[in-house]
């Protein structure tokens, strides 16, 4: 399967839905965004990084803020760093490095994000993309992530899974957990407070029967 150049959803859109379905909804079908203090850092981090100009050193080539689609998954993007190191045989690996504010998660949200850049470049470059990097900058320090057949898998449902999502054009009712504190769209989304109405409807329609 291949989607058309004018089809193409970003590929940020992977870890917001990795995160949750309805934020994932409310920012991609509703258009809706509110930034707290943890996305302007990410923000911020993520433009100082783009601005950077290329580089080279000894072996290394880095790219900063390239742009990189897979037509395959339906995706696009800007790569935060493409490093390019020098194999023995001569030629160039790729090595995407992805650049977030806070600390490694419990989950694949980000790594997921990290493989679809992979991906992205074996299919534009055509070459194989065994791993890469996120830098978390509350750790200051790297977290190497490998692209093994489990993650490129779990990569490529989630990029069909967004797909079925914003054709749908449908956002998904909210369902309350302890990570909707740290969503910059927790006083948009209400979790706790839309919860609970269906609940109060049922009870009401109920009652309305028993009469």
């Amino acid at each position: 399967m291949s989607y058309p150049e004018d089809n193409l959803l970003p590929i940020s859109a992977l870890q917001h839905l990795a995160f949750c379905e309805r934020q994932c909804a409310l920012i991609h079908v509703e258009q809706v965004w509110d930034e707290n203090l943890f996305t302007a850092q990410g923000r911020i981090m993520h433009e100082k990084v783009h601005s950077e100009t290329a580089e080279r050193r000894r072996d290394i080539r880095v790219e900063y803020g390239m742009p990189i689609r897979s037509l395959r998954l339906g995706v696009s993007g800007k790569a935060d760093v493409i490093e390019f190191h020098r194999t023995p045989e001569g030629n160039w690996q790729p090595f995407p490095v992805e650049y977030k504010r806070g600390k490694p998660k419990p989950d694949n949200r980000d790594a997921v994000q990290l493989c679809a850049q992979a991906l992205s470049l074996e299919e534009m470059l055509n070459a194989h993309v065994p791993q890469g990097a996120i830098y978390y900058g509350k750790e200051h320090r790297r977290t190497e992530v490998l692209f093994d057949e489990s993650l490129r898998k779990e990569t490529e449902a989630t990029a069909l899974r967004l797909h079925q999502l914003i054709a749908a054009g449908k956002t998904p009712p909210p369902v309350y957990e302890k990570k909707c504190d740290t969503c910059s769209l927790l006083n948009i989304c209400l979790p706790r407070s839309l919860q609970k109405r269906p609940r109060v409807e049922k009870y009401i329609a109920d009652m309305l029967k028993e009469t």
